[in-house]
């Protein structure tokens, strides 16, 4: 028996493999990129073309000499208006003297698909 379910833009699951949030329309886990979806063979699969509209990368490096730094990754989402959506710590950690890190920061967008 097939259960049919409708799911909205937006909603989101729990990735079985890593436990990531994520999109209930996602094949596959951004994070941990395990398969979540197998199509049947001779059924062609459902693409969604992504576009990355935003996507920042940058390198710190210890100021000078000393101590090591600390640092805290956030992020934060907000919608038109400027209301708070989202903000979350994502990671944080500290750099050496002669340490250095690279962060990016992409935004995935796909149109969305809905379950019926």
């Amino acid at each position: 028996m097939k259960v049919n379910h409708t799911s909205a833009a937006g909603e989101s699951r729990v990735c079985p493999h890593c436990k990531a949030t994520i999109l209930k329309s996602s094949a596959s886990c951004p994070l941990c990129r395990h398969n979540l979806r197998f199509v049947s063979l001779g059924i062609e699969p459902r693409t969604k073309p992504t576009t990355c509209p935003l996507l920042v990368e940058g390198t710190l490096e210890h100021p000078d000499e000393g101590e090591p730094v600390e640092y805290s990754v956030l992020v934060e989402i907000r919608d038109e208006s400027g209301r708070l959506l989202s903000r979350q710590i994502i990671a944080v950690g500290a750099i050496g003297r002669m340490d250095k890190r690279v962060f990016s920061l992409r935004v995935e967008m796909s149109p969305a698909v809905f379950s019926h």
